[in-house]
């Protein structure tokens, strides 16, 4: 149940004289909480009330008062947006994820879906359908909230725009981002923590879901969240410019901590802590002019930082990587030289004790890279000698080029530096 307010405005707003236009002098500001506040709820139709209601008078701020909210459906991101909670007393807790076949097929322009069990669902919950493109073969993954359900038959918001056919088993499942944002700017998130419940939650794919998930979007600020237990990746952004992750903790995701998505430009990714998940900072394909700074990761399965397809000219610098399960620092190859990750630098960096069986290589460089720098970075291991693993500094890959050494040390290594170049 949630308590509209009646009382309050939408600002003060005054008349610039000289060019007789109106600006804002004070935005609106509500609050959101299990009771006394101006939206009183605990879940995600509260959150997303406040939210919308802001938004419709130009922008402002909701505060989320501290309390567990259970989250039926993303909480959906507005333009011109300051969500701020007092920290992690503040938790938007992902609900447990169910999922149920399709009973008929759902055409790209339906928004009407027939599934086996339609128990799962309720209205204004979010729900994932998946499946297989019965033309390509590809994956589907459509995120879309219910907006009736009767009989069988659960209701969409919008249509999928993607064929989901009997023959190739489609689902429908409870699944999403706890906080998403599409084509939306200017937001600030700050102060919150995020439970994806990953023990009641199947996993979702990265390129689609998170903690925090946003796409499309442009100086997006995220600041001083704990985004924890996510079946997938903990912050993910896809084709946007200017996001800031900036004193942030990502822990025990299943995936990946800092999901640095496709097409970003000039991410700024500061003062970070990441523990646990596969990967803790993945820069995905293009993505760009990016700097990765005083972060501090551990305990990756696989690699600490991983970057790869069309990468290029980013800055990576004192971060502290520690046990990571392969590598510190991957340079991912491509089957291109032209999509390999360029003109990068690290510098300052530790990396220690990477590697856990066969070949313990603390930075991998794959593929055909150029002109990458590695300045002042020390490589360390301090564990015991071990007779079936051999500890590897850096290994360079045949056809690096331009590569440049400046200042590094390397402690405790069988080998400081094998360089199949020559």
């Amino acid at each position: 149940m949630i308590d509209i307010p009646t009382h309050l405005g939408a600002g003060m707003h005054r008349r610039d004289s000289e060019h007789g236009e109106l600006s804002v002098s004070k935005r609106i500001e509500v609050t959101v909480g299990p009771k006394r506040a101006d939206f009183v709820g605990n879940d995600h139709l509260a959150l997303q009330g406040a939210v919308d209601y802001v938004t419709r008078l130009g922008g402002g701020t909701v505060r989320i008062l501290a309390g567990n909210y259970e989250m039926g459906n993303s909480l959906f991101l507005r333009d011109g947006l300051h969500l701020i909670g007092v920290g992690d007393d503040t938790v938007l807790r992902k609900c447990p994820s169910a999922a149920t076949r399709l009973v008929e097929d759902t055409d790209w322009c339906y928004n009407e879906v027939f599934v086996k069990d339609p128990s799962v669902f309720r209205v204004g919950g979010g729900v994932l359908l998946r499946g297989t493109c019965p033309q390509y073969g590809k994956p589907l993954f459509v995120k879309r909230t219910v907006v009736a359900i009767e009989g069988n038959v659960i209701y969409l918001d919008k249509e999928p725009r993607e064929n989901f056919w009997l023959e190739t088993k489609p689902e429908a499942a409870t699944l999403f981002p706890v906080i998403t944002g599409n084509y939306v700017n200017d937001v600030t998130i700050e102060n919150l923590a995020i439970d994806g419940n990953r023990a009641e939650n199947e996993n979702l794919n990265g390129n689609y879901g998170g903690g925090i998930f946003i796409q499309d979007c442009d100086r997006i600020v995220i600041r001083n969240v704990t985004a924890r237990d996510y079946n997938g990746d903990g912050i993910s952004w896809q084709v946007c410019d200017d996001v800031t992750v900036d004193n942030c903790r990502m822990v025990n995701n299943s995936d990946l901590g800092l999901h640095a998505g496709s097409c970003s430009q000039r991410s700024i990714m500061t003062n970070n802590t990441i523990i646990g998940g596969k990967i803790g900072l993945f820069f995905c394909w293009h993505v760009q002019h990016a700097v990765a700074e005083n972060n501090i990761i551990e305990d990756a399965s696989e690699s600490g930082i991983s970057i790869g397809h069309r990468d290029t000219d980013n800055l990576v610098r004192n971060n502290q990587i520690r046990r990571s399960g392969t590598n510190g620092i991957l340079f991912r190859d491509e089957n291109n030289p032209a999509r390999d990750p360029h003109r990068n630098t690290f510098e300052g960096n530790l990396i220690a004790d990477s590697g856990k069986k066969g070949d313990c290589i603390a930075i991998e460089m794959r593929g055909t890279a150029e002109d990458v720098i590695l300045r002042n970075n020390r490589i360390v291991d301090t564990r015991r000698r071990h007779k079936s693993r051999e500890r590897i500094g850096l290994r360079i890959s045949p056809h690096i080029k331009n590569l440049r050494l400046d200042n590094n040390t390397f402690e405790g290594m069988e080998h400081d530096i094998v360089d199949q170049r020559s």
